[in-house]
């Protein structure tokens, strides 16, 4: 079985997490591919592979040298996106991709236009979808790379290495995929979340993040009877978020720039709630994100009353930075062995948060890594085939690297 088919049989399988689920995983068809995992694992001489009550698996595969050296983890996750459907997968290899739009289905068609980074494989074989699902390359890529750079020591005794450990956990899709994540079964010195996109790139910096719930209290009288009596919560709703700055918005913020997201809105006359995510690299400018909320919400007090508006923030994960910065070592070992398999390495802070920034904070230095996936969440997703096989050269390279500093 080569990689590309491993990746397609893993896509197949339904395993979208839920996030209105309320438990633990969040959706129970992930246990059916975990289960399988471990079988596999099993066989290619991970003999402790498991997975627990809440379908996180962890596997260890012994050292095959006499050499003392740290013990590194593989971490992928097995959940895909609740954005759109997981079900039904039907995955299509092209081979020789002519750099041109791509065909999905009769109606689906990816146009280079819109997704100008498709050039630059052109030559390469392309894993898509039928224009109907997500691929689920995020992040079945990752447990496809690790599975079969396990394969490879397996069939490969000869060659040495140090002690690796390996999870696939649940539910990062939905922000829960470290809930019960278990450094102590996981039992690494550092770990790498095989997760990103393009095999140059690792990252150990992601957004700091927070969630802001703000409430309305209207005043619901008859229209008829209304006037200097109703208080029109969704439209103080509306009036609110239009007090806050455009320019903090996604849609006009890139690379380290941080943004304001309202993510829903709703309500009637007597309530209304917005939910809105704030993110930014640097904690401080996070804090003044809310500020500039809190300061909206004084407008609001002022013209309807103190009792009319209610703030709530809860943080939900820091940058991975403040812990990474004090183990460089981990870092660069993906960089030295990005270079060593051929790439230029680049180090790009992740506009967005990863498993590792709780893991890292859990004790466990936890950087990221790319599998060759991209426009994830969406039918336009892809995986690039020879990135993919890349990804298994890049962990046994981490591997190799490993044992050699420690000797």
């Amino acid at each position: 079985m080569s990689t590309a088919e491993r990746l397609m049989r893993y896509c197949r399988y339904d395993t979208q997490s839920d996030p209105d689920s309320g438990t633990h995983p969040s959706s129970g068809k992930q246990f059916v591919l975990a289960e399988q995992l471990v079988q596999e694992l099993k066989v290619l001489g991970l003999e402790d592979a498991a997975v627990d009550e809440h379908c996180y698996v962890y596997a260890h595969l012994p050292a095959n040298t006499e050499t003392s050296c740290p013990t590194i983890g593989l971490i992928a996750h097995m959940d895909t996106a609740p954005d759109f459907s997981g079900a039904n997968v039907k995955p299509r290899l092209i081979e020789h991709y002519d750099g041109e739009d791509i065909r999905l289905s009769d109606t689906m068609v990816t146009h280079v236009s819109a997704f100008p980074q498709l050039k630059q494989f052109k030559g390469k074989s392309l894993i898509v979808t039928d224009g109907t699902t997500l691929l689920g390359a995020d992040d079945k890529a990752g447990i496809a790379a690790i599975m079969e750079a396990m394969r490879y020591y397996h069939e490969h005794p000869e060659v040495m290495h140090g002690p690796i450990a390996v999870s696939f956990t649940p539910d990062e899709e939905i922000g829960e995929g470290s809930l019960f994540f278990d450094t102590a079964k996981m039992n690494a010195d550092y770990a790498f979340t095989v997760d990103g996109d393009t095999i140059s790139e690792y990252s150990d910096e992601t957004f700091n993040a927070a969630t802001v719930t703000v409430t309305i209290k209207g005043l619901a009288v008859h229209p008829g009877e209304a006037k200097n009596k109703m208080k029109n919560a969704a439209l103080i709703a509306v009036e609110y978020a239009g007090l806050l700055p455009d320019w903090l918005t996604p849609s006009h913020t890139e690379g380290r720039e941080g943004f304001i997201h309202l993510t829903s809105i709703s309500g009637d006359i007597a309530e209304a709630e917005l939910e809105y995510i704030l993110r930014d690299h640097d904690y401080a400018k996070l804090e003044s994100y809310y500020r500039e909320m809190e300061q909206a919400a004084a407008l609001v007090k002022a013209r309807y009353g103190e009792e009319t508006i209610a703030l709530s923030f809860k943080e939900s994960y820091r940058n991975m930075k403040e812990v990474l910065k004090n183990h460089p070592e981990v870092s660069d070992l993906a960089e030295r062995a990005i270079r060593a398999i051929g790439y230029e390495p680049r180090n790009v802070a992740v506009r967005g948060g990863t498993d590792g920034s709780h893991i890292s904070f859990m004790g466990l230095p936890c950087p990221n890594i790319g599998n060759g996936g991209g426009n994830f969440h969406g039918p336009y997703e892809y995986c690039v085939v020879e990135e993919l096989e890349d990804t298994v050269r890049l962990i046994r390279k981490m591997a190799e690297l490993t044992m050699e500093d420690a000797k």
